[in-house]
């Protein structure tokens, strides 16, 4: 990676309310991030996302995934990648997409698929993860933008942010703490995206000095 400035061709994944595609087009249009969401899918018909994307004007659409649960797989997956392609996305953006994403994608977005999740990665993969960090006793918890990989929640960290866990926390009350970071987190990792400022050795990814005079 490591290349020069670019805007940043979007399409976003995501299961449910939408915050942090909100979080995204938020920095867009004030100047913060240079990109553009091209495209909003969603596997769930009446999620959220859907609805919020509407209100920005961005065009979206429902994909059918069945007969699979938990897997974006076969004709849905080949007909993102239609979608994707159609509507020139360069940068595949999953937020609260509650599917694996399978190779046929991977293929299609060498390096360019991130996702963000409720954890400090590699502690509590998979679903629920705040969840997990409170029943496990942790004390701290957070949010990883990371690069998507064949795995589940395995592939090369961008950033992450943290919030302690305090004692009176609920699942409810630590969600919504670990959301504030995501926030802040997901425009940031696709800024340092846009900036040509990430390289990814190994499984480490590297966070280039900004050149002078860069946006």
């Amino acid at each position: 990676m490591g290349k020069s400035a670019v805007t940043l061709k979007i399409g976003i994944l995501g299961s449910g309310s939408g915050s942090n595609m909100v979080s995204i087009v938020d920095a867009i249009e004030r100047g913060k991030l240079n990109a553009e969401v091209k495209v909003v899918l969603s596997d769930v018909r009446d999620a959220k996302i859907l609805e919020r994307a509407q209100q920005h004007r961005i065009p979206c659409q429902w994909i059918d995934c069945a007969p699979y649960r938990t897997k974006l797989d076969d004709q849905a997956e080949q007909r993102c990648v239609q979608i994707l392609n159609a509507y020139e996305v360069d940068t595949v953006v999953l937020a609260g997409f509650m599917r694996i994403i399978k190779p046929g994608l991977l293929q299609a977005f060498p390096e360019r698929i991130i996702n963000i999740h409720p954890a400090l990665l590699p502690a509590f993969p998979g679903i629920q993860a705040w969840k997990q960090a409170l029943d496990y006793g942790a004390k701290l918890a957070g949010c990883t933008v990371h690069f998507v990989d064949q795995g589940t929640d395995t592939g090369p960290i961008i950033i992450q942010r943290s919030v302690p866990i305090l004692p009176d926390d609920t699942y409810e009350t630590l969600h919504a703490r670990i959301q504030v970071e995501e926030h802040i987190a997901y425009p940031e990792a696709l800024r340092l995206l846009a900036a040509g400022r990430l390289r990814i050795n190994d499984r480490k990814v590297e966070i280039l000095k900004e050149s002078r005079g860069a946006p």
